[in-house]
């Protein structure tokens, strides 16, 4: 997952296996507020190791209790591996002695723990996992109490598919197209297996291999891990929370951007290290010192005085908005962010602007926001609309009203009768 600094308390607690055989340690990563719905992390073959606490910390930010239990503490305790040739034999060969039944019971015994603390809120705990832990994910919506379920590129599913019928949560799993340990006959037994069940969610992702969403490694690909994020937490949400009013916490971000103009106050709307990106432009910034710099150089006191935003629509998903509006001012002033280096010409302007906002738990991560560049430039008078298929003012016309004419631009020239 995305760096980002620490904004969870972390602690190694001491989880009691159920067959009287002792106990074993587990990772405890604590969101901001201090409670939430509870999540078990299954892990990777490498053990507990550094990924699996930075994803046990980014999902801790999203307002998760995660656990993150030893599953290898029967063969070995506290196992922490790399990526290295060496790391990857040694993982092979823990997981070729991974005892699965074990492993599960040792599954439900950390459900059953993280239910039982205070900071679990309702007692709603799901489940995580990736690699050995994606088909763990799948067996605990199969054998465990879960109330969720969420498996990324689970190895040997397609072998456990005897146990479908068993399944009693929402579950949804991230499968990789190239997957050498998921082959496509592998891939296509599961997703017909579970095809058409109203519980179960299959995502296949074309072009991407194992472990597309470990950050850095070999096969990470960015978009994929992105967009089985978004699905992950929207399965967790609507199974066990939490639930944050995003609209309203993006309309307090705005107010301090556009109506008190505070950047101090605007900033704790925002996680530690958010980022901005006006897409047409290239401006914004990324981290917390380079996004405050040009909040207060560049942006939240550049606007004119008469800017307004007018919406349109909003839809609202599970870890996002996205706000369709006008954008409208007078360009009586410099605006470095979307039109840098351009003295102020007078002009009035009005842009549809599309904002694409995307949280972390109660938090503003990050602002993915467009526009049509040609058209602003067009209404300052830097662009003749004669010379180009651009238009100006028009574009915002025809959002509010769409029977204003259409194709315009396809029949310019055109004699007509």
């Amino acid at each position: 997952m995305q760096e980002n600094r620490a904004t969870s308390a972390t602690q190694h607690v001491r989880i009691q296996a159920t067959d009287g055989s002792g106990s074993f340690n587990g990772y405890l990563a604590m969101p901001r507020s201090g409670s939430g719905p509870g999540l078990v992390l299954a892990q990777e073959i490498f053990g507990v190791n550094a990924t699996m606490r930075e994803v046990a910390d980014y999902y801790a930010e999203e307002g998760y209790v995660v656990l993150v239990p030893d599953l290898f503490w029967r063969q070995q305790p506290d196992v922490e591996l790399g990526y290295s040739p060496d790391d990857w034999q040694r993982a092979f060969a823990l997981y070729k002695g991974f005892d699965e039944a074990r492993g599960m019971e040792d599954m439900q015994a950390s459900i059953s723990a993280l239910r039982r603390r205070p900071e679990v809120q309702d007692a709603k705990v799901g489940v995580l996992g990736f690699c050995l832990g994606g088909k763990l994910a799948y067996l605990a919506a199969c054998r465990t109490d879960a109330d969720v379920a969420v498996g990324y590129y689970g190895v040997g599913i397609d072998a456990a598919l005897d146990e479908a019928g068993n399944i009693r949560c929402p579950l949804a799993l991230h499968v990789a197209e190239l997957d050498g340990f998921c082959p496509p006959e592998a891939r296509e037994r599961i997703v017909q297996a579970l095809r058409g069940r109203t519980d179960v969610e299959v995502h296949v992702y074309p072009g991407v291999d194992h472990a597309f969403a470990r950050v850095g490694g070999e096969h990470y690909h960015r978009a994929s891990a992105l967009m089985a994020h978004e699905r992950s937490i929207a399965a967790l949400k609507s199974a066990i929370g939490p639930h944050y009013d995003l609209a309203a916490l993006w309309d307090k971000h705005c107010e301090y951007e556009f109506a008190t103009r505070n950047v101090d106050d605007t900033m704790s709307t925002m996680v530690a290290e958010p980022y901005v990106n006006h897409i047409p432009t290239m401006t914004g910034g990324v981290g917390y010192e380079a996004l405050h710099s040009f909040y207060s150089n560049h942006f939240v006191n550049s606007n004119p005085p008469d800017t307004s935003l007018v919406p349109i629509s909003r839809t609202v998903g599970a870890s996002q908005v996205v706000d369709e509006m006008l954008f409208c001012f007078t360009h009586t002033t410099e605006i470095p962010w979307m039109l840098p280096g351009v003295p102020p010409t007078g002009k009035r302007v009005e842009i549809p602007l599309l904002a694409v906002v995307k949280f972390r738990g109660d938090k503003l991560y990050h602002e993915h926001i467009y526009w049509d560049q040609a058209s602003v430039l067009v209404q300052v008078g830097l662009l003749d609309p004669k010379l180009l298929p651009v238009a100006g003012v028009e574009t915002a016309r025809k959002l509010l009203d769409e029977t204003l004419p259409s194709n315009s631009l396809m029949h310019r020239g055109e004699n007509v009768d």
